[in-house]
């Protein structure tokens, strides 16, 4: 297995998990019983700028919130897919789509539903508070948890190895 760093060379697309990765694993239910999630504004800019440097980013999840459809949209990730009963096959449909290899896709997941695509893509990761078995499955934990800049961390990471971090050709907006 190479170095995580080496790792990131090959990265040509991301795709996260939302509850526990894009936001923090304790979720709000109002009165609706509809699910409030937090997000967090650092992850969002990471997101929207990657989007814009030409990077694929997609959304797996088996939540269903028009709230977070809207969200990432509003930053540019056209692959969302929501209510996701089959991570596997919404994995496949994104690879073809994009005709992009699994070894060049960088995953964040958090627990079990995330297992099975993580095995597949060339660069697993997680966050700090992901569970056990995801843990031993990554090649990158980062330090922060799920919701509070782990997106950001391993996007900047990749962008950064690509020499595509904070350059002055992508006007910065605020999210």
């Amino acid at each position: 297995m190479a170095f995580f760093k080496e790792d990131l060379m090959k990265v040509k697309a991301f795709i996260f998990d939302v509850d526990g990765v894009l936001s923090t694993e304790c979720i709000t239910i109002d009165s609706d019983g509809e699910l409030l999630r937090t997000a967090n504004t650092k992850d969002g800019f990471a997101i929207q700028y990657a989007v814009k440097k030409g990077y694929p980013v997609a959304i797996i999840t088996g939540g269903t919130s028009d709230a977070v459809e809207k969200r990432y949209r509003g930053l540019g990730v056209q692959d969302i897919y929501m209510s996701s009963k089959d991570k596997i096959a919404d994995f496949e449909d994104f690879l073809s789509k994009h005709d992009i290899a699994e070894e060049n896709i960088m995953y964040m997941g958090d627990d079990l539903p995330d297992y099975e695509v993580m095995q597949r893509v060339g660069v697993p990761t997680c966050p700090k508070n992901a569970v056990t078995q995801i843990k031993e499955i990554s090649s990158y934990i980062s330090d922060m948890d799920g919701g509070c800049a782990a997106v950001r961390d391993v996007m900047e990471q990749v962008l950064r190895a690509h020499g595509n971090w904070f350059a002055t050709d992508t006007k910065i907006q605020s999210i």
